[in-house]
């Protein structure tokens, strides 16, 4: 059987996508933005540009994302909170983030709050502790530092954006991933009469290690279109340093106290509008989540049940049951994607008399639990209309193994990716 190059990273020629991650995780770490919005508009569009040749098998594992950030416009510190460089280990503490390069100050669009002012909202709705806080006086819309109440130090930060005219980017924030993604994140949201929805989330920084740094989170996007955002670790620093106590400092209803407090009301109100887009991203149609969802059902076996389903634009996932065990089925449908023929070539794909190729891979599968087997099919039309298909022998990603084999069988995979019924998703 051919080498699975990894289906969520479409081979070789995805290598240098980690650069963008790397980047932009950087880049949003800096405290007062180092570079203009149209900079960061673009840096958008050619993540999203690029991004698209990924695979979205677990874009939902982990509430709001840093695209979503930087749509938003946040810029400059979100404080490390959803991702940084994936290169060497991190070893700074949240409350020593790199200083910018430019000499021009903060952007036009990013908010000049005295991060004094932020760290006195912080302190004042948080319990009695030692604070080091990161820039005090500095500039910027968060506020980053280290905690420590006497049973260990702790890396705490807030950050504040707007979030109206997001659209899902706002919405995002305050969604809990899917378990079948994300089996061992606690997350709750709630509707909060006249203040917006909460979102309080308790997971790890890295979830398949999960005897290491937890990562606790509480986010309010206010009825008015504002997002607080708070994130605090079993550590001194998100990333590169040794756990220091068993739990962040902080309980579910202490964050969900401190963002919510009044005292950011004023703070916010200072926050300035983000600026108008020129154009909206130019991306290829997508299929919704609730047309795919749709769609597979309609061309499952039936004895195979949906007990569970999910996705977003682009991607869609049912967990089956046909008596034999859980199974977990995805789908992705992309447009424009004729450049991943090498990719398929690669894995030893087939041609099919009317120019489709068809690869098929069976390995272990990627953030599997023990025992986890993955079985893909990867077709591709000669005009780039793609149709993914996974199924695993276990119900999510990191969950061990819930049966022997996969609820579907190589021919039936084939079967549904190949169905006509995918050209009907696209809008």
């Amino acid at each position: 059987m051919p080498r699975n190059e990894d289906p969520q990273h479409d081979g070789p020629h995805d290598e240098g996508d980690d650069g963008f991650e790397e980047e932009l995780g950087a880049v949003l770490r800096r405290t007062g933005g180092a570079f203009a919005a149209d900079d960061r508009r673009g840096l958008v569009e050619g993540g999203l540009r690029r991004g698209r040749r990924r695979l979205v098998r677990r874009r939902l594992a982990v509430a709001g994302s840093a695209l979503a950030l930087a749509a938003l416009g946040v810029g400059g510190v979100y404080g490390g909170l959803l991702f940084g460089p994936t290169g060497a280990a991190d070893t700074a503490s949240v409350a020593t983030a790199p200083k910018p390069t430019s000499t021009t100050g903060p952007p036009a669009d990013i908010a000049h709050l005295p991060v004094k002012e932020l760290a006195a909202v912080l302190k004042a709705h948080t319990p009695a502790g030692r604070w080091r806080i990161d820039d005090e006086d500095g500039v910027g819309q968060s506020v980053l530092g280290v905690y420590d109440d006497g049973h260990g130090k702790a890396a705490v930060s807030v950050s504040l954006a707007r979030a109206h005219g997001a659209g899902e980017a706002g919405e995002g924030m305050v969604t809990c991933p899917d378990k079948a993604h994300a089996p061992d994140v606690e997350c709750t949201t709630e509707k909060l009469p006249g203040v917006g929805r909460l979102m309080l989330l308790q997971g790890y920084e890295y979830p398949d290690r999960r005897e290491e740094t937890k990562n606790w989170r509480a986010t309010l996007l206010t009825r008015t279109g504002f997002l607080v955002d708070v994130n605090e670790y079993n550590a001194p620093a998100e990333k590169g340093a040794p756990v220091s106590r068993e739990n962040p400092p902080f309980t579910p209803a202490q964050l969900k106290a401190l963002v919510t407090a009044d005292a950011w009301r004023s703070l916010l109100a200072k926050l300035p509008e983000p600026p108008r887009p020129t154009a909206p991203p130019s991306t290829p149609d997508e299929p919704s989540a609730d047309a795919l969802q749709a769609t597979l059902r309609s061309l499952l076996p039936r004895e195979a049940k949906v007990k569970d389903k999910g996705g977003q634009s682009g991607y869609g996932y049912v967990v089956v049951d046909d008596g034999r065990g859980r199974s977990l089925v995805e789908i992705n449908v992309q447009t424009g994607m004729a450049d991943v023929a090498a990719h398929l070539h690669g894995i030893g794909a087939t041609t099919l008399p009317d120019g489709r190729l068809v690869g098929v891979t069976q390995e272990a599968a990627e953030k599997g639990g023990e025992g986890v087997v993955a079985r893909t099919v990867d077709t591709l039309t000669p005009d780039g209309f793609r149709v993914v298909i996974t199924t695993l022998n276990s119900d999510g990603y990191r969950a061990p193994a819930t049966r022997a084999e996969p609820a579907l069988t190589v021919e039936q995979l084939k079967t549904i990716a190949l169905s006509p019924k995918w050209w009907k998703t696209i809008k």
